[in-house]
């Protein structure tokens, strides 16, 4: 491995994160965070197992959106609706049983009004049958670590063995917004569904904070009269995003109510500092047997640290660590990685540097042409 150190001082402050008041006390389990840096700035109950109601479609939508990035499926594919999706009762965007709708017209429906005919639709469009998708989404659970978190269907209506937590919850919604196109279909408040026949139907947005709460555009609300009222909330402002989640509150008035007070807290609280941006260059590396010679090296993410608003700075800096690095490399694979550095010597954080091109193996040709290259150079 080769070491490529540089230091660079920064002036920002640690940040040391206290139990808040009850933020969120007609709710019996909720959790606040900022996304970037996965910080929890407030948590009640957050491990109680509790069911999700529809914010179950957080996982089935990251499903989706994982089959339309892996090219999969795609945006413009039709999905014939089967009698079982147009059975589906509960919260729905009315389809018929035969009509032929596009994948972004279902996840409209899924996003913006928690149709459970769209979602059931999508789900045998993505694997094959229902039974196969939430036998993927429980697969998906356990890949990121939800030991406190099980599937019986895609749409969250009520079953005996159908649960999450608001930390579970929380990392499955920081997994979605990895796909940021997500939050296209999730900010709309309002939009219609041209049906087959020609006629519309009006979609409204079943998160009113997308409209009347600054910087919300996501993500999923719930509610059965089992789960009590659900959601999962994110919003962005000032180039700081959190993520919240109410569970089981009595009314969608005082779920909201919770949400507010959290994101309020975040937002008044925190603050977000970019010590390296993802776009910038850090430097030049040699790839061995590559047609390219040196290739400049990024960060996969920005560098942040969170920060509250009222803490006094202190300075920071960095080590690159390159590995070697032998072609052919693939476009975003890691090559090293940033170590942030406290000023005394502790390494708080770490962040994957990556190349931004692909970098194909030279061939024969290719290595006689720079071997040549260089004796002429150095002839003259």
């Amino acid at each position: 491995m080769k070491k490529l150190i540089v230091f660079l001082f920064l002036s920002f402050s640690w940040v040391n994160i206290v139990k808040a008041e009850d933020l969120a006390p007609n709710s019996e389990s909720a959790i606040l965070l900022e996304v970037s840096t996965g910080k929890v700035l407030y948590a009640k109950n957050e491990k109680a197992k509790l069911e999700p109601a529809s914010m179950t479609k957080i996982m089935s939508m990251l499903l989706i959106m994982e089959a339309i990035d892996n090219g999969k499926i795609s945006f413009d594919d039709e999905v014939v609706i089967s009698d079982n999706a147009a059975g589906m009762g509960g919260s729905q965007i009315f389809l018929q049983a035969g009509e032929k709708y596009k994948v972004k017209e279902l996840l409209k429906g899924i996003a913006i009004a928690s149709g459970n005919d769209a979602v059931v639709a999508m789900a045998e469009k993505v694997a094959g049958s229902v039974e196969a998708f939430v036998k993927a989404m429980n697969e998906k659970a356990k890949a990121l670590g939800l030991i406190n978190t099980h599937f019986e269907n895609p749409h969250g209506l009520h079953s005996e063995n159908h649960y999450t937590t608001a930390s579970d919850m929380a990392i499955m919604a920081q997994e979605l917004l990895k796909h940021a196109k997500i939050l296209e279909f999730t900010s709309i408040y309002e939009d219609y569904l041209t049906k087959n026949d020609g006629s519309s139907t009006w979609l409204v947005n079943t998160n009113r904070l997308v409209r009347f709460y600054e910087g919300v555009d996501g993500l999923k609300t719930g509610f059965t009269s089992e789960a009590g009222y659900c959601i999962t909330t994110t919003a962005k402002r000032n180039g700081m995003r959190l993520l919240s989640v109410v569970m089981k509150a009595e009314t969608s008035d005082l779920r909201s109510k919770d949400t507010v007070n959290m994101l309020n807290y975040g937002f008044n609280t925190y603050k977000l500092n970019v010590l390296l941006k993802k776009d910038e260059e850090l430097g030049k590396v040699s790839i061995e047997k590559g047609k390219l010679e040196n290739v400049g090296v990024y960060l996969k993410d920005d560098v942040t640290l969170l920060n509250k608003v009222t803490e006094e700075s202190q300075n920071y800096s960095y080590n690159l660590i390159i590995n070697e690095i032998n072609a052919p490399v693939k476009a975003l694979e890691k090559v090293g990685y940033v170590e942030v550095i406290d000023t005394n010597g502790n390494v708080i954080k770490e962040a994957d540097v990556v190349v931004k091109e692909d970098i194909e193996k030279a061939s024969i040709i290719d290595l006689f042409k720079k071997v040549f290259k260089g004796i002429t150079s150095g002839l003259m």
